[in-house]
Parts: structure tokens; C-alpha cells; sequence
């Protein structure tokens, strides 16, 4: 790592911080039904909360004309409204602090000439990245906006993964910055963990089906479906693709089956890495797969058998984060060098 590096890395790694915060936060937004309380985009403006009782009643009025109020809170005080609008107002606030905290030092970087050509454009691309998560954010806020109260949890998997793709990228750069004359590979462990992420990537985006879909206040039972190990309504809709993209029950069965190939994979990872000697730096990222899919499983068990909790729905979450956090770190540690 060179020093004169280190300012660079540490606005990164600030920036990954950020958005772990921000997904957290986006996981409390979503199971505490926050998401739908701010009916409109400002992007400077919207910046300032209500300050005085009349703004909090106009802004009140305003979320009353939506279905989310005129079909399912339409017995909401405007207290009751203030507790959901917090959880949506600090999850917007964080996504325009991510911003200037991208944008800012970037232009300081710059400026001041700290960025090489590729390490520019890397950055170009994660600002693009963050413009387009907040982009789509609106874009899912918008499909429970109409009709149904509900966000499309097609946009709502969008939304999430990209912000997870947005952090690993960032994360992938900075791990370029502080090991930049890696000199270790090793092939097969590479190409396991590309296979992992990807695995990992299909896994996160059925954790936002079954989120969207409220597919985890069903079946709350382990390792059975209720008495059955598939239950009859995972197959029951038609055609029968559409059990996994669009029935509950269906989305469920895949995300806690799907848990398990994330597992054995993982497992077999462990396995193949025995067969060669690694440094320690290599078998801590391996040691970390482990831990860390070990602990999501359970975490997953019980979060299911206790009806997804909002704390516990939150810290799933969180592992699914460092999970897919674990990997990247894999394949980058793992990486043939040229």
C-alpha cells in the first residue's frame, strides 16, 4: 500500500461504509412499512424535514391522497405518520450524503491530482452507479404509488442488489489500493469464488422477493414447510414458473433451499483449499466464508421461525451484506494476477 494512496483509500472504504449503513437503514424502511410515507422526489428541497406543525399536516395531506393511506393506514393519527415518514426521510438524507461524499473528494482527488487515468475512470463509474441507485430507488417508490400499495418487489430486488453491486465495486477498488503488488493466485479458488458471488448475487436477489412478497410470515417452520418438506402451494399457481418469481410460497421455498447450495458450496471451497498451501491472508478470507455462511444460515432459521422480527429481519440483512463483502474480498485475494 503506498502512502500516498491512503487518503484515497480511506474516502473508499468510507464510501462502502456508508452504503452498508444506508442498506441497513433500507432494511428497517422496508419491514417497518416506512418506504411509501414520502410520496414525491425533491432533490435539494426534500432535504428539509417538516419543521412546524402545519408542514407536518400539508405533508399528511398529501400522503392521504395515495393507496397506501386509503387502503391500508387509513386509520393513521399524524403521529403515527411522523414514526413511518422518519425511517424513509433518513434513508433518503443518507443517499444524498453518499453522494457529496463521492462527489466532493473526488473532485478534491481530482484536483489535486491523486487519481491515475484507470483509478479515475473506476471512480466515473461508481458515481454512475450511485446516480443510478438513486434512480431506481424513486422508480420502486413509485410502483407502490398506484393501486396497489405495494412496491414491485421486481424493482425492490433492483433497488437492493444494485446497491450491493455499487458496494462491491467500491470495495473491489479500494482492495486494489491496499494490495496493489499481490503476487499469490491461485486459479480454481478464483474461479470457486466467481461461481459463489454469482450464487450469492441469485440468493440476495430472491432475500428481496421474499421481503417484497412478505414471503417470510408464511411457513414459519424449519426444516419442513409446516408438515411438508414442499409444500403444496409452492407448485399450485400456472404456469409453473411463475410459482418462483411471483407466488409466496414459491419465492420462500427457493430462498431457503437455495441457502443450502450457497452452504455446500462454500464447504467445497473450504475443502479444495486444503489441498494447497495458502498464506494466512488466504485462509483468513476462506475462514471468513465460513463464519460468515454459517452464521447467515442460522440467522435465517430463526429469523423465519420467529415470523421475520424487524430486528432480526435487519441483521439478516446485514449478514447477507458482509456475506457478499466476504466473497468480493475471495475473488480479489484469489485473482490471477497478469
Amino acid at each position: 500500500m503506498k502512502k500516498e494512496n491512503i487518503p484515497v483509500i480511506v474516502w473508499l472504504l468510507s464510501g462502502c461504509l456508508l452504503i452498508f449503513t444506508m442498506v441497513i437503514v433500507g432494511g428497517i424502511t422496508r419491514l417497518t412499512g416506512s418506504g411509501l410515507s414520502m410520496v414525491d422526489w425533491k432533490l435539494f428541497a426534500g432535504s428539509i424535514p417538516p419543521v412546524n406543525n402545519q408542514q407536518w399536516v400539508e405533508t399528511f395531506e398529501l400522503y392521504k391522497q395515495f393507496p397506501e393511506f386509503q387502503k391500508q393506514n387509513y386509520m393513521f393519527t399524524l403521529a403515527e405518520f411522523k414514526s413511518i415518514f422518519f425511517w424513509e426521510y433518513i434513508h433518503r438524507l443518507l443517499g444524498r450524503l453518499i453522494g457529496l461524499v463521492f462527489i466532493i473528494p473526488f473532485i478534491y482527488f481530482l484536483i489535486k491530482k491523486r487519481l491515475s487515468k484507470k483509478l479515475t475512470l473506476q471512480c466515473i463509474v461508481l458515481l454512475f452507479m450511485g446516480a443510478s441507485q438513486g434512480a431506481i430507488g424513486w422508480w420502486m417508490v413509485k410502483s407502490g404509488l398506484v393501486n396497489n400499495p405495494d412496491v414491485s418487489h421486481f424493482r425492490l430486488a433492483t433497488h437492493l442488489i444494485t446497491a450491493f453491486l455499487t458496494f462491491s465495486y467500491t470495495f473491489w477498488v479500494a482492495l486494489s489500493l491496499i494490495y496493489p503488488n499481490k503476487s499469490h493466485q491461485n486459479k480454481t479458488l478464483y474461479k470457486l469464488s466467481f461461481i459463489l458471488m454469482i450464487v450469492v448475487i441469485i440468493q440476495i436477489i430472491y432475500g428481496a422477493f421474499v421481503a417484497g412478497l412478505d414471503a417470510g410470515k408464511v411457513y414459519n417452520s424449519w426444516p419442513k414447510m409446516n408438515n411438508d418438506w414442499i409444500a403444496e402451494s409452492v407448485y399450485s399457481m400456472t404456469p409453473l414458473w411463475n410459482n418462483f418469481v411471483n407466488g409466496i410460497a414459491g419465492v420462500q421455498f427457493i430462498h431457503r433451499t437455495f441457502a443450502f447450495v450457497v452452504l455446500f458450496l462454500i464447504i467445497y471451497i473450504f475443502y479444495q483449499s486444503r489441498k494447497t498451501p495458502l498464506i494466512q491472508l488466504e485462509k483468513n478470507a476462506i475462514n471468513l466464508l465460513l463464519v460468515t455462511v454459517f452464521f447467515q444460515m442460522v440467522l435465517g432459521i430463526i429469523t423465519l421461525v420467529l415470523g421475520v422480527p424487524i430486528w432480526l429481519g435487519v441483521i439478516h440483512q446485514l449478514g447477507a451484506f458482509i456475506l457478499l463483502a466476504s466473497t468480493v474480498f475471495s475473488i480479489f485475494i484469489f485473482k490471477p494476477t497478469k
